[in-house]
This record gives C-alpha cells, structure tokens and sequence, in this order.
C-alpha cells in the first residue's frame, strides 16, 4: 500500500480526463460507470465513518475494478491495515499521522487466516 501526505499530492501529476473519480462515502459504487477510469478516491470525512471500506471491497471483489483506490480525508495509520484488506492501495494521511508508523504497522502481519478482497484464498486452502 502507497501512503501519500500533503508534499506528495502537491508535486503529483494531474491525472488524465475521465481517469480519475471522486466518491462521496454516501454513493453506491454499483452505480457508477467505471469505464476509462484509473483511480478511484474514496472519502473518510470523519474517522468514525467507515462506509468508505464498505465501497472499497465491492469495488474489488464485486464490479472487479483492478486501478488504484485511495482513501482521502481523516486517514489515520490505524486504519492503513483494514484498508489494504478492504481493497484500497493507496492512502493520502492525515497531517498529523507519521507514514513511517504506517508503514511499520503494514509490516507486522505476515498474513490472515481468511480471504480478503485482494487475497480471496484463505490461509488453510493455500498450498505450500
């Protein structure tokens, strides 16, 4: 997973027309018309609201999207590990949240008993 801060996205390249979609977290996804679109922003308007994971795994599992989700607004480091599962692949943190933290807490779990919207096979049905 890519974490992003505010320096980042000053110097990033805008992305082409029709490439990139903005989502309220209020929005169902299964409405949407992906076609031609390469990165999907998905927004946390406050910690607390986690419909944003809920879209991010049927974007995934469900309608197959294989660009670049990114969780936008009050991202903390916390959540960086739900969000990977659920699908997301980049996430823009809050001012005050430390991407090396992030990254750190990304690092711990070497894996999870069960599927998750990138990884479908659980860990029991895996082969060696």
């Amino acid at each position: 997973m890519k974490l992003l801060n505010a320096q980042d996205l000053a110097t990033e390249a805008a992305p082409a027309a029709g490439a990139l979609l903005t989502v309220a977290n209020d929005v169902d996804v299964q409405t949407l018309d992906l076609t031609g679109v390469q990165r999907i922003d998905l927004a946390f308007p406050k910690f607390a609201d986690g419909r944003a994971f809920s879209q991010a795994f049927e974007l995934r599992r469900r309608l197959g999207f294989a660009g670049v989700i990114r969780a936008t607004g009050d991202v903390l480091v916390d959540q960086l590990l739900q969000m990977r599962r659920c699908g997301f692949s980049e996430a823009v943190l809050r001012a005050d949240q430390d991407p090396a933290v992030g990254e750190k807490l990304l690092q711990h779990y070497s894996g999870f008993y069960q599927g998750d919207a990138t990884d479908l096979q659980p860990r029991f049905a895996k082969t060696a």
